[in-house]
Protein backbone atom coordinates (compact mmCIF):
# COMPACT_ATOMS: atom_id res chain seq x y z
CA UNK A 1 0.00 0.00 0.00
CA UNK A 2 1.28 3.46 -0.88
CA UNK A 3 0.13 6.96 -0.60
CA UNK A 4 0.50 9.74 -3.31
CA UNK A 5 1.50 12.46 -0.67
CA UNK A 6 0.87 14.00 2.37
CA UNK A 7 1.04 17.92 2.69
CA UNK A 8 0.61 20.43 5.90
CA UNK A 9 -0.90 23.55 4.88
CA UNK A 10 -0.59 26.63 7.67
CA UNK A 11 -1.12 23.54 10.14
CA UNK A 12 -1.23 25.07 13.84
CA UNK A 13 -0.94 21.96 16.33
CA UNK A 14 -2.21 22.16 19.76
CA UNK A 15 -4.08 20.34 22.88
CA UNK A 16 -7.42 21.94 23.56
CA UNK A 17 -7.63 25.56 22.40
CA UNK A 18 -4.03 26.04 23.05
CA UNK A 19 -1.60 26.06 20.40
CA UNK A 20 1.29 24.36 20.85
CA UNK A 21 3.51 24.95 17.68
CA UNK A 22 3.00 26.25 13.85
CA UNK A 23 1.94 27.30 11.54
CA UNK A 24 3.82 24.25 9.29
CA UNK A 25 3.95 23.90 5.40
CA UNK A 26 5.25 21.10 3.99
CA UNK A 27 4.83 18.17 1.60
CA UNK A 28 5.62 14.29 1.97
CA UNK A 29 5.70 12.43 -0.96
CA UNK A 30 5.75 8.58 -1.84
CA UNK A 31 8.63 6.92 -0.78
CA UNK A 32 9.74 10.09 1.12
CA UNK A 33 11.17 10.80 4.73
CA UNK A 34 10.10 13.71 6.80
CA UNK A 35 12.67 13.96 10.22
CA UNK A 36 11.04 16.36 12.94
CA UNK A 37 13.83 17.97 15.21
CA UNK A 38 13.89 20.07 18.03
CA UNK A 39 13.68 20.60 21.46
CA UNK A 40 11.63 19.14 24.36
CA UNK A 41 8.49 20.95 24.50
CA UNK A 42 8.42 22.24 21.32
CA UNK A 43 5.32 20.23 19.53
CA UNK A 44 7.00 17.48 17.64
CA UNK A 45 5.20 14.99 19.52
CA UNK A 46 1.64 16.78 19.38
CA UNK A 47 2.37 17.88 15.77
CA UNK A 48 2.93 13.44 15.49
CA UNK A 49 -0.18 12.74 17.24
CA UNK A 50 -2.17 15.71 14.65
CA UNK A 51 -0.50 14.02 11.56
CA UNK A 52 -1.74 10.02 13.05
CA UNK A 53 -5.53 11.55 13.17
CA UNK A 54 -5.40 11.66 17.05
CA UNK A 55 -5.68 15.20 17.48
CA UNK A 56 -7.28 18.06 15.46
CA UNK A 57 -5.43 20.83 13.77
CA UNK A 58 -6.22 24.03 15.37
CA UNK A 59 -5.77 25.49 11.97
CA UNK A 60 -4.31 25.12 8.56
CA UNK A 61 -5.28 21.78 6.78
CA UNK A 62 -3.36 18.08 6.64
CA UNK A 63 -4.44 16.53 3.15
CA UNK A 64 -3.18 12.57 2.13
CA UNK A 65 -4.94 12.02 -0.92
CA UNK A 66 -8.40 12.10 -1.18
CA UNK A 67 -8.26 12.53 3.03
CA UNK A 68 -8.41 16.14 4.49
CA UNK A 69 -8.35 17.56 8.00
CA UNK A 70 -8.57 20.95 8.82
CA UNK A 71 -9.35 23.77 11.20
CA UNK A 72 -10.45 21.56 13.68
CA UNK A 73 -12.36 19.06 12.36
CA UNK A 74 -12.27 15.25 13.46
CA UNK A 75 -9.16 14.00 11.83
CA UNK A 76 -9.94 10.14 12.19
CA UNK A 77 -9.97 8.63 9.13
CA UNK A 78 -6.02 9.68 8.97
CA UNK A 79 -5.52 7.00 11.61
CA UNK A 80 -7.33 4.47 8.98
CA UNK A 81 -3.74 5.43 6.59
CA UNK A 82 -1.61 5.74 9.56
CA UNK A 83 0.80 3.65 11.89
CA UNK A 84 1.29 6.02 15.02
CA UNK A 85 4.30 4.55 17.42
CA UNK A 86 4.69 6.54 20.61
CA UNK A 87 6.91 6.68 23.63
CA UNK A 88 4.67 4.13 24.95
CA UNK A 89 5.19 0.74 23.92
CA UNK A 90 0.73 -0.12 23.66
CA UNK A 91 1.70 -3.68 24.35
CA UNK A 92 0.19 -5.68 27.61
CA UNK A 93 2.92 -6.79 29.95
CA UNK A 94 1.20 -9.89 30.94
CA UNK A 95 -0.04 -11.06 27.63
CA UNK A 96 2.73 -12.99 25.56
CA UNK A 97 4.13 -11.10 22.59
CA UNK A 98 2.35 -12.91 20.26
CA UNK A 99 -0.65 -12.33 21.08
CA UNK A 100 0.23 -8.68 21.92
CA UNK A 101 0.88 -8.41 17.94
CA UNK A 102 -2.09 -10.73 16.93
CA UNK A 103 -4.44 -8.41 18.77
CA UNK A 104 -2.83 -5.19 17.07
CA UNK A 105 -3.44 -7.28 13.68
CA UNK A 106 -6.62 -7.59 14.30
CA UNK A 107 -7.91 -4.39 15.27
CA UNK A 108 -5.77 -2.66 12.88
CA UNK A 109 -6.81 -4.74 10.21
CA UNK A 110 -3.97 -6.63 8.97
CA UNK A 111 -4.75 -10.04 8.40
CA UNK A 112 -1.32 -10.96 10.17
CA UNK A 113 -2.99 -11.74 13.77
CA UNK A 114 -2.93 -15.84 13.26
CA UNK A 115 0.15 -17.78 12.80
CA UNK A 116 -0.07 -19.82 10.16
CA UNK A 117 1.22 -23.70 11.06
CA UNK A 118 4.60 -24.92 9.29
CA UNK A 119 4.00 -25.97 5.76
CA UNK A 120 0.19 -23.96 5.51
CA UNK A 121 -0.01 -22.20 2.38
CA UNK A 122 -0.59 -18.62 2.86
CA UNK A 123 -3.75 -16.45 2.87
CA UNK A 124 -4.33 -15.39 -0.12
CA UNK A 125 -2.75 -11.42 -0.25
CA UNK A 126 -6.05 -10.13 -2.43
CA UNK A 127 -8.33 -11.35 0.45
CA UNK A 128 -7.31 -8.23 2.86
CA UNK A 129 -6.39 -5.93 -0.42
CA UNK A 130 -2.92 -4.91 -1.73
CA UNK A 131 0.55 -6.17 0.16
CA UNK A 132 3.51 -3.96 1.22
CA UNK A 133 7.02 -5.32 0.57
CA UNK A 134 9.48 -5.19 2.80
CA UNK A 135 11.59 -7.68 1.57
CA UNK A 136 11.81 -12.83 3.06
CA UNK A 137 11.60 -12.58 6.66
CA UNK A 138 14.84 -15.16 7.83
CA UNK A 139 16.20 -15.86 11.62
CA UNK A 140 18.68 -13.35 11.16
CA UNK A 141 15.90 -10.79 11.30
CA UNK A 142 16.33 -9.22 7.75
CA UNK A 143 12.43 -8.76 6.47
CA UNK A 144 11.94 -9.55 3.03
CA UNK A 145 8.14 -10.49 2.54
CA UNK A 146 5.07 -8.39 1.79
CA UNK A 147 3.26 -6.81 4.62
CA UNK A 148 0.94 -7.93 6.54
CA UNK A 149 3.75 -10.34 8.39
CA UNK A 150 2.34 -12.80 10.84
CA UNK A 151 3.20 -12.10 14.48
CA UNK A 152 6.45 -14.47 14.40
CA UNK A 153 7.17 -13.30 11.42
CA UNK A 154 7.28 -9.50 12.34
CA UNK A 155 9.19 -10.73 15.17
CA UNK A 156 12.16 -12.17 13.15
CA UNK A 157 12.34 -9.08 11.46
CA UNK A 158 13.11 -7.13 14.39
CA UNK A 159 15.49 -9.49 15.51
CA UNK A 160 13.27 -11.46 18.05
CA UNK A 161 12.53 -14.67 16.58
CA UNK A 162 11.20 -17.18 18.71
CA UNK A 163 9.89 -14.99 21.64
CA UNK A 164 6.66 -14.71 20.36
CA UNK A 165 5.30 -17.31 23.54
CA UNK A 166 7.53 -14.86 26.11
CA UNK A 167 4.81 -12.01 28.70
CA UNK A 168 6.27 -8.52 26.92
CA UNK A 169 6.99 -7.50 31.02
CA UNK A 170 9.72 -10.15 30.54
CA UNK A 171 11.55 -8.86 27.93
CA UNK A 172 14.48 -6.10 28.49
CA UNK A 173 14.03 -2.36 27.61
CA UNK A 174 15.77 -2.69 24.26
CA UNK A 175 13.33 -5.82 23.29
CA UNK A 176 10.26 -4.32 24.38
CA UNK A 177 10.91 -1.46 22.14
CA UNK A 178 11.48 -3.81 18.75
CA UNK A 179 8.45 -5.83 19.82
CA UNK A 180 6.46 -2.26 19.78
CA UNK A 181 7.99 -1.48 16.56
CA UNK A 182 7.26 -4.82 15.15
CA UNK A 183 3.35 -3.51 15.28
CA UNK A 184 4.30 -1.78 12.01
CA UNK A 185 4.96 -5.05 9.85
CA UNK A 186 1.96 -6.98 10.79
CA UNK A 187 -0.48 -4.45 9.27
CA UNK A 188 -0.08 -2.54 5.91
CA UNK A 189 -0.05 1.20 6.24
CA UNK A 190 1.23 3.31 3.72
CA UNK A 191 2.18 6.32 6.26
CA UNK A 192 3.83 5.53 9.36
CA UNK A 193 4.40 8.30 12.46
CA UNK A 194 7.06 7.55 14.70
CA UNK A 195 7.90 9.48 18.04
CA UNK A 196 11.55 8.55 19.21
CA UNK A 197 11.78 5.46 17.38
CA UNK A 198 15.27 3.89 18.30
CA UNK A 199 14.99 4.72 22.02
CA UNK A 200 16.39 2.53 24.11
CA UNK A 201 17.73 0.49 20.80
CA UNK A 202 21.65 -0.79 20.48
CA UNK A 203 23.61 0.36 17.36
CA UNK A 204 22.62 -3.43 15.74
CA UNK A 205 18.86 -2.81 16.33
CA UNK A 206 18.87 1.01 15.06
CA UNK A 207 20.55 -0.18 11.57
CA UNK A 208 17.78 -3.41 11.56
CA UNK A 209 15.03 -0.56 11.75
CA UNK A 210 16.65 1.93 9.48
CA UNK A 211 16.49 -1.07 7.04
CA UNK A 212 12.92 -1.69 7.59
CA UNK A 213 12.09 1.85 7.35
CA UNK A 214 14.00 2.37 3.82
CA UNK A 215 12.55 -0.65 2.37
CA UNK A 216 8.99 1.06 3.39
CA UNK A 217 9.78 3.78 1.58
CA UNK A 218 11.06 1.72 -1.42
CA UNK A 219 7.76 0.54 -2.00
CA UNK A 220 6.20 3.94 -1.80
CA UNK A 221 5.43 4.58 1.74
CA UNK A 222 6.10 7.59 3.72
CA UNK A 223 7.80 8.01 7.17
CA UNK A 224 7.47 10.63 9.77
CA UNK A 225 9.38 10.52 12.74
CA UNK A 226 10.92 12.89 15.56
CA UNK A 227 13.98 11.67 16.88
CA UNK A 228 16.76 13.56 18.82
CA UNK A 229 19.52 10.73 17.36
CA UNK A 230 20.11 9.90 13.72
CA UNK A 231 17.74 7.35 11.85
CA UNK A 232 20.35 6.63 8.89
CA UNK A 233 17.47 7.33 6.43
CA UNK A 234 19.95 8.90 3.34
CA UNK A 235 17.83 11.93 1.80
CA UNK A 236 15.28 12.49 4.43
CA UNK A 237 13.53 16.08 4.72
CA UNK A 238 14.12 17.89 8.21
CA UNK A 239 11.72 19.90 10.03
CA UNK A 240 12.97 21.60 12.73
CA UNK A 241 10.53 23.20 15.37
CA UNK A 242 12.05 26.04 17.44
CA UNK A 243 11.35 26.25 21.13
CA UNK A 244 9.04 29.15 21.09
CA UNK A 245 9.29 33.04 23.17
CA UNK A 246 5.68 32.81 24.93
CA UNK A 247 5.68 36.45 24.59
CA UNK A 248 5.95 36.78 21.29
CA UNK A 249 2.46 35.10 20.14
CA UNK A 250 0.45 36.41 17.29
CA UNK A 251 -2.62 35.51 15.65
CA UNK A 252 -2.26 31.81 14.62
CA UNK A 253 0.43 31.16 16.40
CA UNK A 254 1.16 29.52 19.66
CA UNK A 255 0.16 31.45 22.43
CA UNK A 256 1.78 29.68 25.19
CA UNK A 257 4.40 26.84 25.86
CA UNK A 258 3.23 24.02 27.03
CA UNK A 259 5.10 21.01 28.80
CA UNK A 260 4.50 18.43 25.91
CA UNK A 261 5.77 15.68 28.42
CA UNK A 262 3.22 16.66 31.34
CA UNK A 263 0.34 16.53 28.75
CA UNK A 264 1.24 13.39 26.94
CA UNK A 265 1.67 11.47 30.95
CA UNK A 266 -1.48 13.09 32.08
CA UNK A 267 -3.31 11.46 29.15
CA UNK A 268 -1.46 7.96 28.73
CA UNK A 269 -0.49 8.59 25.42
CA UNK A 270 3.53 8.27 26.30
Amino acid sequence: MSAARLSLQGLVVGRGTVAVAGPFDAGVAAGEALVVTGPNGAGKSTLLRTLAGLLPPLAGAIRLDGLVAADGEPAERLADAAHYVGHRHAMKGQISVGDNLGFWARYLGGGGGVDEPAGAAPESASASGPTHAVGPVTASGNAAASLPLSPAEALAAVGLAGLEAIPFAYLSAGQQRRASLARLLVADRPVWILDEPTSALDAASQGRFAEIVARHLATGGIAIAATHHPLGLEGAKTLHIDARDPRSSGPGTPDALLDEDDLASAEGWL
